[in-house]
């Protein structure tokens, strides 16, 4: 069993809170990990070592600092197979999948230290006499405060971006995998000064001592609820909140499409990493003319990701993916494949598929964070185009249409930050998008994230008057 210590002030120790945690095992409910939670005396004191830390963080040279950077992906990259191992123990994924997603992080890490030398501000044209300069400048302390879905890949492109423009980081991962966030905090801590990067564990409410803390940024990727709390956390200190959030994310299957194709790309984007992925495919709007079809293929695509996938995170997360399945079964929808928890230990959840949705079920209208396919027939693309927009979330949209013109109107018309057309995951490196409405707020990748942990500042600059 892991046992889990804080970073602060640059020694590694127990939290102080005298409260205890342990993560169960997803797959067979044994102990994988004990953390001792971090304290409200322990938040005070990363905050004030961060900020001691700040000024001289933020006077080392970029280049310097991605060089830093580039030491600490070679130590997450040579331990990937360790890491990999704990986040399977602790949140169920496939060792498989969970070294890729470890080796993405890898390459953000790597992205963030060649983009933050070269993140500069602008000149204006002013008064020949003068010079106008829009500098960027660190922000100083950051909280970045984690998931568990993708506990490494998503801390790196954060921690990276943060500690590329010079702010110092205080991490908290999520309380389901501590150790995961631990082992990723000692790999990166050797490489940069005492007080620049600190770890705090613990769950809830140290997530909100820290979000409610002196610090400049608060970045976070996790539920709705949560980020709103940040939000208004944020407002009564000044700090910045930047969120990524919970969805609904729709996929509209348009009329002239392969049905074998498309449910390959439905299945895909559901039920991969047991369907707990932000931008996972919740909600199917299918044009009637190819719903057999896709039922019947999506049906087939089910069955042989089975063996595919692993457990849901915990027990507590697979009771309210079943009990949004049961609630719509009670309201008319029809289980094709899966929609019944397994008896026996772990957190096991069968890829589901269900049809006859209607709009306003809660497996629609809601985030389910599960491996389940909800699917609403639709007598047309523009009607699939209206209800896919209609929802409280705004993370990401696909349409998959052999119509150019249906392509163009999907991307320019869902309130969404990323639009993908005929591919659920698909993205060239480096891309960026504002979620909307309860999915967050800012960007969350790309070059602009070094934008959101900084501020600018504009310079004016004029020659003294002559005969000084």
């Amino acid at each position: 069993m892991y046992e889990v210590s804080q970073y602060v002030s640059g020694s590694w120790q127990p939290g102080a809170s005298g409260r205890r945690l342990t993560v169960l095992s997803p797959v067979d409910d044994s102990p994988v990990t004990e953390v001792a939670i971090s304290s409200e005396d322990d938040v005070a004191a990363a905050v004030a070592t961060a900020r001691a830390a700040s000024l001289e963080w933020a006077a080392t040279a970029p280049a310097a600092r991605a060089a830093a950077l580039h030491a600490a992906a070679d130590a997450v990259a040579a331990a990937a197979d360790e890491l990999a191992e704990i986040m399977t123990a602790e949140m169920g994924k496939p060792v498989g999948g969970a070294r890729e997603s470890i080796m993405a992080g890898v390459g953000t890490l790597r992205q963030y230290a060649e983009l933050g030398p070269t993140h500069r501000g602008r000149t204006l044209a002013g008064d020949s006499a003068a010079i106008d300069l829009m500098a960027y400048e660190p922000r100083g302390v950051v909280a970045v405060i984690t998931p568990w879905n993708d506990p490494v890949a998503v801390s790196c492109g954060l921690l990276g971006a943060a500690l590329a423009t010079g702010n110092v980081v205080i991490y908290k991962p999520s309380e389901r995998t501590p150790a995961t966030g631990w082992r990723l905090a000692q790999l990166l801590a050797e490489h940069f000064p005492a007080g620049v990067f600190s770890l705090l564990n613990g769950d809830g409410p140290v997530g909100a001592a820290l979000a409610a803390s002196a610090v400049d940024v608060v970045a976070q990727v996790g539920s709705t609820a949560t980020g709103r709390s940040i939000a208004a956390a944020c407002a009564r200190t000044g700090a910045k909140a930047l969120l990524e959030n919970g969805g609904s994310d729709p996929v509209i299957v348009d009329a002239g499409v392969d049905p074998a194709w498309a449910a390959s790309q439905v299945a895909l984007g559901a039920f991969v990493n047991s369907g707990q992925i932000c931008v996972a495919v919740e909600r199917v709007y299918v044009h009637r003319d190819v719903a057999g079809a896709f039922l019947e293929a999506l049906e087939n695509e089910a069955e042989q990701w089975e063996s595919r996938i692993g457990p849901m995170v915990d027990r507590r997360m697979r009771d309210a993916v079943d009990e949004q399945v049961q609630q719509a079964v009670k309201e008319g929808a029809r289980v094709l494949r899966g929609g019944t928890a397994p008896a026996g230990p772990g957190a096991f959840y069968p890829p589901t598929v269900l049809a006859d949705c209607t709009h306003d079920m809660a497996v629609v209208r809601e985030e389910t964070f599960g491996p389940v396919a909800a699917v609403v027939t639709v007598d047309s693309f523009s009607s699939a185009l209206s209800l896919a927009a209609d929802s409280p979330y705004g993370l990401a949209a696909s349409v998959l249409t052999t119509s150019m013109s249906n392509a163009q109107l999907a991307w320019r018309r869902l309130p969404a930050g990323t639009v993908k057309v005929n591919n659920v995951f698909g993205g060239a490196p480096g891309g960026a998008a504002h979620p909307r409405r309860g999915s967050g707020q800012g960007f969350g990748y790309g070059p602009e994230l070094l934008d959101e942990m900084t501020a600018m500042k504009a310079v004016h600059i004029e020659a003294p008057p002559q005969g000084w």
